[in-house]
Parts: C-alpha cells; sequence; structure tokens
C-alpha cells in the first residue's frame, strides 16, 4: 500500500524503504490505476523515505513519465535524498526535465 495523496489535480505518491525490482513492480500498478482513475494533471514522485533503489527505480520514473504524458500530465520527481542522486544523474533522468 502506497501512501498518496490527491488535490487540486495533482496525485502525490510518497515512496519509502527500498525500490528494487520486486517493490517496483507493485508499485507501478498502484501508480498507474490511480493515473487512469484520477488523470491529475501532475504526478508528485516523493523519493523523502526511500532508502536504497537500483535500475527498477529508473524504470519507474521513466514508465510513469509516460504514463502522464499520455494523459496529458506532467511528473516531478521531488526530494531525492543525497544517496540516491548519483543513480538519477547516470541515468538520465534529469534530460527528462523531470526533477523538482
Amino acid at each position: 500500500m502506497l501512501n498518496t495523496d490527491y488535490k487540486n489535480e495533482t496525485l502525490t505518491v510518497y515512496l519509502g524503504g527500498e525500490l528494487d525490482h520486486n517493490r517496483a513492480a507493485d508499485i507501478r500498478v498502484s501508480i498507474d490505476s490511480n493515473i487512469s482513475s484520477l488523470r491529475p494533471k501532475l504526478l508528485n514522485l516523493d523519493f523523502s523515505n526511500v532508502s536504497f533503489m537500483d535500475s527498477s527505480g529508473i524504470g519507474l520514473i521513466m514508465g510513469r513519465y509516460r504514463s502522464m504524458a499520455l494523459v496529458g500530465g506532467e511528473l516531478r520527481v521531488v526530494n531525492i535524498p543525497p544517496a540516491l542522486s548519483k543513480i538519477i544523474e547516470l541515468s538520465g533522468v534529469r534530460s527528462l526535465g523531470v526533477l523538482g
């Protein structure tokens, strides 16, 4: 179960713990379900409580970027802990213009 907040056409998803292959799949399904039903104009992925992330986390970000583009919305990745900054930088996510 993810913690989410929806107001003013903005869906915020609060991620926490370890974001690895197994967990990313469940999170992806949950977020995509919310995108389909709510059709937010903005999706905030809040990484403030994520302690570990592998390439599955990057895939999660990229996939939600595409999902939001399909509904005419935007994605923002916010509150990235310093420990995750390097993987975010190396992935090229910054070039999408989603870091907030």
